[in-house]
């Protein structure tokens, strides 16, 4: 049966109890000490172990996943404008976790202005310095001519994952579509959440019963905990990455330049 617990103050206690400590409460939660404070921390450190295990789940997936056919994130090219920020309020804390630069498509739909049949083009990943090798040097010196401009070809990623680049410059306006995951956001207060779906809250639960039995010295339960982690691990991946069958799987065509 899958664990009704969802609350950071439920996962507490849960674990809590299992050691026969006491509880915490919503009033005595933010100034935990001693073991309460151990295992607030390591329901944390269990949560970014989930979290961070892959790279596209689909609970980290920002927007709507189940209305975009395209992607989940989008920005819209101006004539003339290399560079665009990934995020509109860019920090370091909300960027994305990943980006799927592999799967970066741009498109005439859903432009104002422009009308069907939409062709839609997968465009290239490169890093900054091999479009600086390749393409660089000459696209310097087109810069200012706009006859060089046109339907970009290649996505250039920035070093500090904060911008991406079109190669060439766009012409008028395009719309690009990616898929984007967000960073797991921290449990702090005593009714926070975790993100996945209620019934893997178990999972979290076994890799926390990891780190207590690590922290007592207890290396066998320890191993029977990583055991039923693991397990738990890879029925998520069954089930979250890729949970259609094949005969579901989408067959239209994209255009790769």
């Amino acid at each position: 049966m899958a664990a009704p617990f969802r609350t950071y103050l439920d996962l507490c206690n849960t674990i809590l109890r299992e050691l026969n400590e006491v509880e915490l409460t919503s009033s005595t939660f933010t100034s935990a000490l001693g073991i309460q404070k151990f295992i607030k921390d390591t329901i944390n450190r269990a949560y970014y172990d989930i979290c961070n295990a892959e790279d596209k789940w689909n609970f980290l997936a920002v927007g709507d996943p189940l209305n975009d056919y395209y992607g989940n994130a989008v920005i819209e090219t101006a004539a003339g404008t290399r560079w665009y920020d990934l995020q509109s309020a860019q920090t370091l804390l909300n960027q994305y976790s990943f980006i799927d630069y592999d799967n970066i498509v741009i498109t005439e739909e859903g432009v104002t202005g422009k009308t069907a049949p939409f062709e839609i083009f997968k465009l290239q990943p490169m890093s900054l310095s091999n479009w600086q090798r390749l393409y660089g040097v000459q696209e310097a010196k087109d810069k200012s001519d706009t006859q060089s401009y046109g339907i970009p070809r290649r996505i250039i990623r920035a070093p500090a994952n904060d911008k991406i680049g079109f190669s060439p410059i766009p012409d008028g306006v395009y719309k690009v579509y990616f898929y984007a995951y967000a960073q797991p956001t921290e449990l702090t207060a005593h009714g926070d959440t975790v993100v996945f779906p209620k019934q893997y809250t178990s999972v979290l639960l076994a890799r926390a019963r990891y780190y207590v039995h690590q922290f007592k010295d207890n290396m066998s339960q320890a191993q029977l905990s990583e055991v039923e982690f693991q397990k738990g691990l890879r029925t998520m991946r069954e089930q979250l990455l890729e949970p259609f069958p094949v005969s579901m799987d989408d067959r239209r065509s994209v255009y790769v330049w």
